[in-house]
């Protein structure tokens, strides 16, 4: 017969799950694909179809759901399915949605345009607040609108 003090620990511990799933955030969140090619699967396994194949690192990525070390996924276009934990990272990206938008110098309409980004540009983000974004695309930074990206 278990003591009774074991038996919570073991309920403690089973409770608690596996380490990965502590770490990481309240879903869904933001991650962003960490390696120059990614598979999407049509489940969590190696075993199971390939959707999608992936050749752009920093795509951002919505997860989804989590299953041991897989992550569901979300693309930009809205496809869905499992990657490896592994192939994602924390790095916050977006990329520039709809036709060519403005960087600005400062987070406002008023303010002077830095660059321009053409849809399909994928940058870095940061200091996000009131509708704007911090955008970095290779060292050229401005603040972009976050409706004019997917990612934020």
């Amino acid at each position: 017969m278990i003591s009774r003090k074991l038996a919570l620990i073991l309920f403690s511990l089973a409770a608690a799950g596996p380490a990965s799933a502590q770490s990481d955030p309240e879903l869904p969140y933001w991650a962003s694909i960490s390696v120059d090619e990614a598979r999407m699967r049509k489940g969590p396994s190696i075993d199971v179809p390939v959707l999608w194949e992936y050749r752009r690192k920093d795509l951002p990525v919505k997860v989804i759901a989590r299953h041991e070390n897989w992550r569901r996924v979300e693309d930009p276009d809205g496809a869905r399915g499992w990657m490896a934990a592994r192939l994602l990272s924390r790095t916050r990206t977006a990329i520039v949605t709809g036709a060519v938008r403005p960087m600005r110098e400062e987070p406002s309409l008023s303010a002077a345009v830095a660059y321009r980004a053409e849809p399909g540009v994928i940058g870095r983000i940061s200091d996000c607040q009131g509708g704007w974004c911090r955008f970095d695309v290779k060292g050229r930074k401005g603040w972009i609108q976050t409706d004019h990206i997917w990612g934020d």
